[in-house]
């Protein structure tokens, strides 16, 4: 086993890169078990006109074709932000064994609020997770992004 190394740092730079583009900043990073960082993204739903290109979901992408598999047994993710239902679906589907998130999201999030999808009984694996690493920066990006919004 490898020593513990946050990867918040790259999913944080994949939100920040995100907002440059004008999409909701959301970055994610996905770690293989040695700890070595195997895939980033950050969310493209305007840029490729679909839904379903959070971050987690492109970064979940990359990360099984770099394995070749559509489980990552071991693997970390690191989100900014509480993941979606469907992003903490695709998380479980993946098996990956640690979510560490940022900032909370009561409206949206899949995880501590709303769906809370690895609480239901249907769901097949439930990863490790640990809420507000990366938080307030993370948290800062968002409501930057948004506030720029709301005064164009």
């Amino acid at each position: 086993m490898t020593e513990f190394r946050s990867h918040m740092g790259a999913a944080l730079a994949e939100a920040a890169a995100a907002a440059a583009r004008g999409e909701v900043p959301v970055g994610a990073a996905v770690a293989d078990p040695s700890g070595r960082l195997v895939a980033a993204a950050g969310n493209r739903t305007r840029e490729l006109a679909d839904p379903t290109a959070h971050a987690e979901i492109l970064a979940l992408r990359s990360a099984c074709a770099a394995a070749g598999s559509q489980r990552l047994p071991g693997h970390v993710i690191y989100v900014t932000l509480e993941p979606c239902p469907m992003c903490a679906a695709a998380i479980g589907f993946a098996r990956i064994a640690r979510l560490y998130y940022g900032a909370d999201d009561p409206k949206s999030g899949g995880v501590a609020h709303g769906a809370r999808v690895f609480d239901h009984p249907q769901c097949h694996h439930r990863p490790e997770v640990y809420p507000g690493i990366g938080g307030g920066p993370a948290a800062a990006l968002l409501a930057a992004f948004f506030a720029a919004r709301r005064e164009d």
